[in-house]
């Protein structure tokens, strides 16, 4: 049953439409495959197989009376705990909150997959309160990469994209707010979306306001297409989501890349010093869109350094978070986390307003950017995976995980939609991604170049499995 955890969720909905293959089979796989990689990765806040094979036997007599909930009956998925889950504690990686409650409600992502029949395998693991670019927290210890669990796994959505990469469900729920579904992605191999900002409703509302996106983390662009489908739903609980998408992102998918016009942007005008594998990869990558019949320039966006902006509007929200919170609860507390609320903590309404002021241009320049360009590139970060534990690499320098993300916070501050594909390795066999990043609501030109790029062959790093 093993190889049934490689395959797409595509390629199981199509299996389970001609009866060649069992929802249930294809979750138990998925269940073993979760159990087996654990106690290497620790991907896995807590597992839900008594659920899920409920869920999968209810789907498979759907499938064989011929009348599926919806487009994704039966496919397993996992859920970062962030997200609310109906019957599961959603703990965000924290100590301070308490296992025991209700905990009857779900997300509005997880609502939309529940009514279509999706298979919830567990939660996934996440940073406390999805503060860092790396996944580890005082509640579930330290998530690894899959392809050398030395490293880390990247985050916040670090335990969700070892879990895809591994084979423990095919679809998975990240969040970002900075890059927490790219970051992972790009250093376990795998595809992930932010979409434009109110794509994908949101509830509870993040302390982290409007950065925050909840996104899809999957094999490739077509089952992130296929999710999207499902979760890209207006939901009432969201006062600032979107309206319905205009069209299906499975149907743009078609059409490739012929006509585009991409930036490629390898350094952000001189800005980011990249590794050498990441550059080259990302270049080959480029190639292949300019091979495909897009027209690419080298030209960089007009993104003076908002750091500090980007600082003060996610430390203020990191502080809010937190602010019910006593001593005793707060010794409980990543201390890294205990920092940056602390700084929050101390920036006035004035500052706060400042830096949505730098947001808000940079989002004019970004709009302008786009008239001229259909699609930016860059590396997704410019460097891999590095030692697990560690908020920033070695030696590096950097204070804070946003030294090391130069090319994915920026544009959760102009809420466009951005994507990772894995574009090959390093010398060490570490996965490297190239991002698309389009206009805000062109979610779709997005995964169709990306689409392209898998369609093309696109190297996709496999990992090796654990035993």
């Amino acid at each position: 049953m093993t190889e049934l955890t490689e395959l797409t969720a595509v390629q199981l909905v199509e299996g389970y439409r001609k009866g060649d293959i069992s929802p249930v089979e294809a979750t138990r796989a998925a269940l073993e495959r979760a159990e087996r990689i654990q106690p290497e990765v620790n991907a896995f806040v807590r597992l839900l197989a008594d659920d899920a094979l409920a869920r999968a036997r209810a789907a498979e007599e759907r499938w064989r009376r011929g009348e599926p909930a919806g487009a994704v009956d039966g496919v397993p998925v996992t859920v970062k705990d962030i997200l609310l889950l109906r019957g599961a504690p959603t703990l965000r990686g924290s100590k301070t909150v308490p296992e025991q409650g209700r905990w009857d409600e779900d997300a509005p992502s997880v609502a939309r997959l529940r009514e279509q029949g999706a298979v919830f395998l567990g939660k996934t693991t996440t940073p406390e309160y999805g503060w860092k670019g790396v996944t580890d927290s005082p509640l579930s210890g330290v998530t690894r990469n899959p392809h050398d669990p030395a490293r880390t796994a990247g985050g916040s959505s670090g335990g969700a994209a070892a879990a895809v990469a591994l084979g423990a469900g095919p679809l998975a729920l990240g969040t970002d707010g900075g890059g927490s579904v790219r970051i992972p992605a790009s250093f376990c191999g795998i595809f992930a979306l932010k979409p434009t900002y109110g794509r994908v409703p949101l509830y509870p509302a993040s302390a982290f306001g409007t950065l925050a996106h909840v996104g899809p983390m999957t094999r490739d662009a077509a089952d992130a297409a296929l999710l999207m489908d499902v979760i890209g739903a207006p939901d009432t609980r969201d006062w600032s989501a979107l309206g319905p998408a205009p069209g299906s992102f499975v149907a743009a998918l078609t059409g490739g890349v012929r006509g585009l016009r991409v930036a490629y942007s390898p350094t952000l005008g001189g800005q980011v010093a990249v590794r050498p594998d990441v550059a080259k990869a990302v270049r080959r990558g480029v190639e292949r869109l300019a091979e495909l019949g897009a027209y690419v320039t080298e030209a960089d966006p007009d993104l003076a350094e908002p750091v500090e902006a980007f600082h003060t509007l996610w430390f203020s929200g990191a502080a809010r978070v937190v602010q019910h919170l006593g001593s005793h609860q707060r010794r409980l507390m990543d201390p890294g986390l205990r920092e940056i609320c602390a700084r929050g903590a101390r920036y006035s309404a004035l500052d706060y307003l400042a830096a949505v002021d730098v947001r808000m241009d940079l989002g004019r320049r970004m709009g302008r950017f786009h008239e001229t360009y259909d699609l930016l590139v860059t590396p997704t970060l410019p460097i891999t995976a590095f030692e697990a534990g560690a908020e920033v690499p070695k030696g590096s320098g950097h204070r804070r995980w946003t030294g090391w993300t130069p090319f994915t916070y920026p544009f959760n501050m102009t809420q466009q939609p951005a994507a990772t594909v894995p574009v090959g390795t390093d010398a060490d066999g570490l996965p490297i991604g190239l991002q698309l990043i389009a206009a805000r609501h062109r979610d779709d030109l997005v995964l169709r170049a990306s689409h392209a790029l898998y369609e093309s062959g696109t190297p996709t790093p496999t990992p090796p499995r654990t035993a």
